[in-house]
């Protein structure tokens, strides 16, 4: 990290030529990492500094927790005598980052003072930091079905171009055109973008026009503009050419490393790129009732080229979804998450470099219980658990804060370290953003958010708040990938909460309306065995535990052994064993690779009552060990 000049702020003076922090002339023993640190901070005086912008310039190529920026931060708080609580010089933003908040004067230059007051505006010319930059899909002018892909397509390849740019830090491609109104704004400010590109294209004939710009969140002003005019069958030149303009209007100098990687191609095929395209929209949508269509477009590509890696890649997550669609079956579709894995692994030998085969092949074996192996492919997202996990799932939702699956992956981890207003506080933000995503729009739909609120309310005793939730999954227009999955859930989630209020007969009601969806969804013939024991019915309850036993059979002869022991202490907790359920889970829990397993055990309201028996408190201590 180079920094130049020095900076006064009350009685210290930060001096980049002697690399030192002085108060009232005398040095301060400070870390290399947190003098990088207060450099950052200072030069940019009432800015948010996000984390990711920190770790980014602090610890370049390096990846590294939030636990290493938070020892440093307090170290630096701890040398100036600043406190979290009422902060003098460095403010904490929760789950964000962090601003210097007290005025700086420049030594050299002008001697300006820097007012955290009146700092520059987040992306005008000349802020300090890589400026946050989102790509809306274009409107499509002339409405031609034949092109209307390229809505999207022409924003990835924008996307795509930008982020080879150091000055700038690309979020994901924004859900839809950018409509220029002040809740879009509103929205985009709140996912700290700093600038947006926005634009439309128009096919006349064989010829394509693309006009956008790039548009400053907070002003609203045009920070750089592209207008591009040729023939169709040259996309990929045109695109070049709106990358292009648009680095020059915001004075971006392109090296020759940059430019190299600009005019690199995954394929030179249009058609395999049109394809591509195409079956990634399909898959954005998680409904399964497309994922052969988005199959079918992925085939097609690599029938056209077939050393596109990237369409190896889609087709391997087309194969993925199809088992999510069946992952809460007794017997999921295993073949359909081995092909996937088998894609990753194709899309690798055609391009080892290729980040997305990588990271997609760690995200499929970790779902395969195969953690140890995701892990090393790719240190991302669901493929880790822990601390790790929150670390790299923070910054997904910093770069795309309406995906809610990655909130949905953070409050996992909380919930299984038993830590369940911080869960709350996670899946209410996650609830926030998705709701804030551009109205109507299709990608990545959310699901499960409201149903896991809901067994974190109930946890905590307030079963008319986790109702409410449950009530709210049941009418979310979440995924067709996982809407029946989390309805079911709601209603198993339902059926507890009335249960442990009394409503024997809502609860049943509540349990069959699951498994009219699932006739052998282990939990919901747990929770309808109780209800029936409560009304009376015996026999009945008998009945149910025979079957719910073949279920927990039927798990373990599929491969499933984690889930049917967690199925079968659930049903001895029912039953009024408490001791063997507990011996049951901490064998589980002690034999069981380092991962998610039983991460859902703190909420599960079967398990209350085993919950308040003494032999609870040593597997939450494992299971919180497990997600340190």
């Amino acid at each position: 990290m180079t920094v130049r000049g020095a900076y006064r702020f009350g009685p210290f003076l930060l001096d980049a030529d002697s690399y030192r922090l002085r108060r009232d002339g005398a040095p301060l023993d400070l870390s290399p990492k947190a003098l990088d640190l207060l450099f950052l901070l200072v030069r940019q005086p009432g800015r948010l500094v996000t984390k990711e912008d920190i770790l980014a310039a602090v610890w370049p190529d390096v990846a590294v927790t939030d636990n290493a920026l938070t020892q440093v931060i307090s170290g630096l708080r701890q040398a100036i005598g600043d406190r979290p609580s009422a902060p003098t010089y460095i403010e904490t933003v929760p789950r964000r980052g962090y601003r210097f908040i007290a005025d700086v004067r420049p030594e050299s230059g002008a001697g300006t003072p820097l007012s955290a007051a009146s700092a520059a505006p987040a992306g005008a010319a000349g802020a300090a930091g890589p400026r946050s930059i989102g790509v809306a899909d274009l409107t499509h002018l002339s409405r031609d079905p034949d092109t209307a892909w390229l809505s999207a397509g022409i924003a990835e390849a924008i996307a795509a171009d930008l982020r080879t740019m150091r000055e700038l830090r690309v979020f994901d491609r924004l859900p839809g055109p950018f409509a220029t109104t002040e809740a879009a704004a509103d929205a985009a400010r709140h996912a700290g973008l700093d600038l947006v590109v926005a634009g439309s294209y128009q096919r006349a004939g064989a010829r394509l026009r693309i006009a956008v710009a790039v548009l400053d969140v907070r002003s609203g002003e045009p920070r750089a503009q592209a207008r591009v005019d040729g023939a169709l069958d040259d996309l990929f030149a045109l695109e070049d050419a709106v990358v292009s303009q648009l680095t020059a209007g915001l004075h971006i100098v392109i090296s020759a490393a940059a430019a190299a990687r600009l005019s690199a191609r995954e394929t030179a095929s249009l058609d395999a790129y049109r394809a591509i395209t195409e079956g990634r929209l399909l898959l954005e949508r998680l409904d399964p009732r497309v994922i052969p269509q988005a199959i079918e477009a992925f085939e097609r590509a690599i029938a056209i080229d077939p050393r596109y890696a990237l369409a190896q890649v889609g087709l391997g997550h087309a194969r993925f979804w199809q088992f999510q669609a069946t992952r809460s079956r007794t017997r999921p579709d295993m073949a359909a998450l081995a092909e996937s894995v088998a894609k990753a692994d194709a899309a690798i030998a055609l391009d080892p470099d290729l980040a997305e085969a990588h990271s997609a092949r760690g995200f499929f074996l970790a779902t395969a219980e195969r953690r140890a192996e995701g892990v090393a492919a790719c240190r991302l997202g669901m493929a880790a658990w822990g601390a790790e996990r929150l670390a790299w799932l923070e910054a997904v939702t910093a770069q795309y804060p309406a995906l809610a699956y990655a909130y949905f992956g953070r409050a996992m981890v909380h919930v299984a370290r038993g830590d369940l207003a911080e869960a709350e506080a996670v899946l209410r933000a996650g609830a926030a953003n998705e709701q804030r995503a551009t109205e109507g729009s299709t990608r990545f739909p959310a699901s499960g958010l409201h149903w896991l609120l809901g067994l974190v309310r109930l946890a905590q005793g307030d079963a008319p708040g986790a109702r409410v939730a449950f009530e709210r999954e049941l009418h979310a227009p979440g995924s067709r990938l996982f809407a029946d999955e989390y309805a079911r859930e709601a209603w198993i989630g339902q059926g507890g909460a009335l249960l442990a209020g009394g409503d024997a007969g809502g609860a049943k009601e509540a349990f069959e309306r699951a498994l009219a969806s699932d006739p052998d969804h282990p939990r919901a013939l747990i929770g309808l065995a109780a209800a029936s024991r409560d009304l009376g019915d015996v026999a009945g309850a008998l009945t149910i535990a025979a079957r719910m036993r073949h279920v927990v059979e039927a798990l373990r002869d599929g491969g499933r052994t984690a889930d049917a022991a967690i199925a079968a202490s659930i049903g001895q907790a029912m039953a009024g064993q408490p001791a063997d359920a507990a011996a049951r889970l901490s064998d589980l829990l002690t034999e069981a690779p380092m991962g998610s397993v039983g991460w859902m055990l703190p909420v599960e309201p079967a398990l209350a009552a085993l919950r308040r028996e003494p032999a609870w408190p040593p597997i939450a201590a494992r299971l919180a060990q497990r997600a340190g």
